[in-house]
């Protein structure tokens, strides 16, 4: 896969990186429902075969477990095929109750990165990123500048290589931008949450910030392998099910009818829904790279086919027919 640089960092990415919320296992408050960790790592391995260069993980996912899953490939793949490890840090859990909650705290983001260097079995993680500036979201967010100075530091002493954040808006990065260098943005965005459009992916071109796009499948609703009886067969413990509106009428009808938009575009060129829906995240200019999920290393080739792809004009036509009405999200709080 040909390769951007993300931001200010000193290393490329691929246009395709995997992500590890999905297969973070059950027992937290946002899993997916049951996962094998050797379904896991068979994915990961095979993502970084095929050309993927990088791994989005955070600290949260599985309350510290996706971060463990990560650090067995980084022991199983060659040194020459290592994979980049990205992670986030800023939600944090009580381990007695798993309640989730959230922290700029110095001290706090200080043992996060130490827990995630341990958990991933590395002397440096390559991209380290606050995960939400405020929690809950639009919550008191006065701590960011001393949060990113903590970032900072550890970089300077050779834990972190590069600095991003996660979720914010224009403002809080203004705000991270003048405390350090910030190489990335993770922020949400598919055909189905289109907000980004309005003025963070513009700011982020213009000042040279990579964007490293999550839920560009809206966790798995644009794959093309989600209908309505799955939808229903989904485990009680799979957050999609009960807390995500796109996957609840109205919008699901809606949704469903762009999904076989994308089938009927990817059947033209030998691609599946879900590679359609990533290229159209990866049209835009400002984005450096795009996370997906794969629970089992069969998902992985109907994803990574998006990299090389470039849709028409007249295919992008096609896709804006069936784009919702406004520009909002649904992602759930404390979950990317």
């Amino acid at each position: 896969m040909q390769q951007k640089r993300l931001g200010n960092a000193d290393f490329t990415i691929s246009p395709i990186g995997l992500g590890t919320w999905a297969i973070a296992g059950p027992g937290w408050e946002f899993g997916w429902g049951a996962q094998d960790d050797a379904d896991s790592l068979a994915a990961l391995e095979y993502a970084v075969e095929r050309g993927v260069n990088w791994i989005d993980t955070a600290a949260v996912y599985g309350l510290g477990h996706a971060e463990e899953v990560v650090g067995q490939l980084l022991r199983r793949v060659p040194a020459s095929r290592r994979p980049l490890v990205f992670t986030k840090g800023s939600l944090v859990w009580d381990r007695s109750t798993k309640k989730i909650s959230h922290s700029l705290a110095p001290e706090s983001l200080l043992q996060e990165i130490e827990d995630s260097l341990r958990r991933l079995q590395v002397q440096t993680i390559d991209l380290y990123q606050i995960h939400w500036p405020a929690f809950p979201p639009g919550g008191p967010d006065d701590r960011i500048e001393a949060a990113l100075a903590v970032l900072a530091k550890a970089r300077d002493q050779g834990k972190i290589r590069a600095i991003g954040v996660s979720n914010f808006n224009v403002a809080q990065i203004r705000r991270a931008q003048a405390v350090t260098a910030i190489a990335s943005l993770q922020p949400p965005y598919s055909a189905l949450m289109r907000e980004v459009e309005n003025d963070i992916l513009p700011f982020c071109e213009q000042a040279g910030i990579g964007v490293i796009a999550y839920s560009t499948l809206q966790s798995g609703l644009l794959t093309g392998a989600m209908n309505r009886a799955r939808i229903a067969s989904l485990p009680d413990d799979d957050w999609r099910k009960t807390r995500s509106p796109d996957y609840q009428e109205p919008r699901l009808t809606r949704n469903l009818a762009l999904v076989e938009t994308l089938r009927s575009i990817g059947q033209r060129h030998g691609l599946t829904p879900a590679a359609v829906a990533i290229a159209w995240v990866l049209r835009q200019s400002a984005v450096t790279g795009a996370i997906v999920g794969a629970r089992r290393s069969g998902q992985v080739d109907g994803l990574i086919g998006a990299a090389d792809f470039r849709l028409s004009p007249q295919e992008l036509a096609e896709i804006t027919l069936l784009l919702p009405e406004g520009m909002g999200t649904n992602v759930p709080e404390a979950a990317s």
